[in-house]
């Protein structure tokens, strides 16, 4: 938090969407000494160190700052996120946003938490009484970007109206049921694997884009790909798979 409203210094990641700061790498320092230092046995995927294989059942994904380029400008839109996976599934998460002091937490078949107090995603049954969160990244392929703006502007359509932090906290208040749904175009395990639990365990649904299950890489080759993702309640998510799988353009 000392250095939040103080960046003037970044460096440029894979593309113009993605930076890193001085406070990711000193947060995913310390984390990743705490883990380690109390499971040594353990493999780890951080955002920045990336993956360290130990042949383990356990894998803790961590991602010190989601939000990075809302952090660097001074925006209150960002986290931490902390996930660990049993077998390459996640079995316990906690998103921790710092401004607001608020922890969302889950543990697979025991529900999800906000502050220690149960939350569940929204009950309504329509598209258009919801708001909705849209992220999406710069792509090379100015086709995929054209596609993407296409799904935007149905949702556009469909709902009451959409809202956008491109972080964590669109996975976070879906769990909790202030926002009704959201699509990420571009995003790693260490961004969903965790929220992906939250709002599973809050009772909703989260998968690929299209409608398929999240399945998580463990390879040094693929742990890193890029994950299309929806998540919602259950009869809003097959709505909004619908709805994506009606538009003409790229197919997932």
């Amino acid at each position: 938090m000392d250095y939040f409203g103080n960046i003037s210094v970044y460096e440029e990641k894979e593309s113009q969407s993605s930076i890193v700061t001085k406070a990711d790498i000193e947060a995913e320092k310390r984390v990743m000494e705490i883990i380690r230092g109390k499971y040594p046995e353990h493999n780890t995927i951080g955002e920045e160190a990336g993956l360290q294989y130990k042949d383990s059942e356990f894998t803790w994904v961590v991602d010190p700052l989601d939000g990075t380029s809302n952090f660097a400008a001074g925006l209150p839109w960002f986290g931490v996120i902390i996930c660990v996976l049993k077998n390459s599934q996640p079995f316990m998460a906690g998103c921790y946003l710092p401004l607001y002091d608020d922890l969302y937490f889950a543990e697979k078949g025991k529900g999800a938490t906000l502050n220690g107090n149960p939350i569940s995603v929204t009950n309504e049954k329509q598209l258009k009484n919801i708001l909705f969160c849209y992220g999406l990244d710069y792509s090379d392929d100015y086709s995929l970007t054209d596609y993407h703006a296409k799904i935007f502007g149905e949702l556009v359509k469909s709902t009451r109206n959409i809202r956008a932090t491109n972080c964590l906290i669109d996975f976070c208040y879906t769990a909790d049921g202030r926002i009704g749904g959201c699509i990420n175009q571009a995003t790693k395990i260490w961004d969903i694997a965790g929220p992906g639990l939250i709002v599973e365990e809050a009772g909703g649904v989260f998968t690929n884009i299209d409608g398929t299950p999240l399945k998580y890489s463990l390879n040094e080759s693929d742990y890193c790909r890029n994950y299309a993702v929806t998540g919602s309640n259950k009869i809003l998510h097959k709505q909004i798979v619908s709805l994506v799988g009606n538009i003409d353009g790229i197919k997932y």
